[in-house]
């Protein structure tokens, strides 16, 4: 069985308040021309359809002219999605069951009442049933009601408890769907900017890969970059777009994994994809970044440092007759070091959780326990959602 394996779509994302809405269409096209070119089994969409929990009318335009691309595909290839920590499950899940005539399937929360289950689609092939699992981002908060006392205290807890409750048959193959941040022991897959403060406030939102390693195949999303974690078939596919500076070195991609008969070794490969612009750093003199625009790169999304020692005139105006879509101009020479280091104090950038549990023991006298943690991380994040400013400067 062949399966397409992609996450994190983002859409209505918005770089440095450039619209990415050209961007989007141009990647989703392209894999819907990879869909139809290699004709994959089944196709995994592992959460953050949407930037934003009320998704714009243009975003919700986007992603159903890809569903409708994908549905046109004859014959069907049945599309499975689960909701991430930027969905919001109730507009995710509209229209649901209608699609599931066209072999969408989606799940949008864990269970929540004692007969229901994680959702699980079943497709064959040549050596038989396939069982996907589909496994929304879910807190411990959504679950706990369903376990005795004192059985889910933490993320981790929460994950464990819930594949457990599924009395699953590992002789089979089995495929999990999964949006959360998973660690293999002491060892933390690699993050960047665009989505660090997401997912290592307060380290409480981690899962271990023992929770899931006996499936054939973990599809994951949350993270940005394309990795495995621990173990080969645990796998982030990462985003098909840049969606940070701090992904310029990332090479994007769809992950499409080959699965066989029961303990033969999975087989993954990485399509790539190229998108309409580039997300980089330039850094250097004026004269030299300018000298650098081609016709191929003007038109990339761009972070410029430039390091003249002489005050330049107007620098982003010049700059801007070059290159059409600057996401920054900073200046970094001995002259800023020097203004830097004469300040009466040195700004130190905290993270929030952080700050507030130094200042929870500042007034308290006493640490926060995992409850009060755990209510915490739940504000600064629902904070983050809505666009409060994430960093605390002291």
């Amino acid at each position: 069985m062949k399966i397409f394996h992609i996450s994190d779509l983002h859409i209505g994302k918005q770089l440095h308040y450039y619209n990415m809405k050209d961007d989007q269409v141009a990647i989703l096209e392209q894999i819907i021309h990879k869909a139809k070119e290699l004709r994959p089994d089944a196709i995994i969409i592992a959460g953050d359809i949407y930037d934003k929990s009320v998704p714009s009318a243009e975003s919700y335009t986007i992603f159903n002219q890809f569903l409708n691309d994908l549905s046109d595909i004859k014959p069907d290839i049945p599309v499975l999605i689960i909701a991430g920590n930027h969905d919001s499950a109730e507009r995710l899940d509209y229209a649901s069951a209608f699609l599931e005539k066209d072999n969408i399937f989606i799940s949008v929360q864990p269970p929540g009442k004692e007969d229901e289950h994680l959702k699980k689609i079943v497709l064959k092939d040549e050596y038989g049933d396939v069982n996907f699992y589909l496994l929304p981002f879910t807190k411990p908060g959504y679950v706990r009601h369903l376990f005795e006392d004192g059985l889910v205290t933490s993320y981790d807890s929460a994950i464990k408890a819930l594949i457990d409750r599924e009395n699953i048959d590992y002789s089979k193959r089995n495929v999990l769907i999964s949006h959360q941040f998973y660690v293999s022991g002491d060892a933390s897959p690699e993050t960047c900017d665009s989505e660090q403060v997401y997912i290592t406030v307060g380290g409480l939102d981690s899962v271990d890969i023992e929770r899931v390693k006996s499936f054939d195949y973990v599809a994951l999303g949350h993270l940005h970059g394309s990795q495995s974690i621990g173990m080969s078939h645990i796998r982030y596919s990462g985003t098909p777009l840049k969606y940070s500076v701090s992904e310029e070195k990332h090479a994007k991609s769809i992950t499409m994994i080959t699965i066989n008969e029961k303990y033969s070794e999975i087989v993954i490969d990485k399509i790539p994809l190229l998108a309409l612009r580039d997300v980089r750093s330039e850094r250097g003199l004026l004269s030299e970044i300018i000298s650098r625009a081609t016709d191929m790169n003007r038109h990339d999304y761009i972070s410029i440092t430039i390091t003249d020692e002489d005050e330049i005139y107007k620098p982003k105006d010049q700059l801007g007759e070059h290159y059409d879509h600057i996401l920054e101009v900073r200046v970094e020479n001995s002259r800023t070091k020097a203004q830097l280091e004469a300040t009466d104090f040195e700004a130190t950038v905290v993270e929030p959780f952080k700050a507030f549990k130094q200042f929870y023991q500042e007034m308290q006298g006493a640490p926060m326990s995992s409850e009060e943690e755990s209510i915490m991380i739940e504000v600064i994040n629902k904070l983050q959602e809505v666009g409060i400013d994430e960093t605390i400067i002291y």
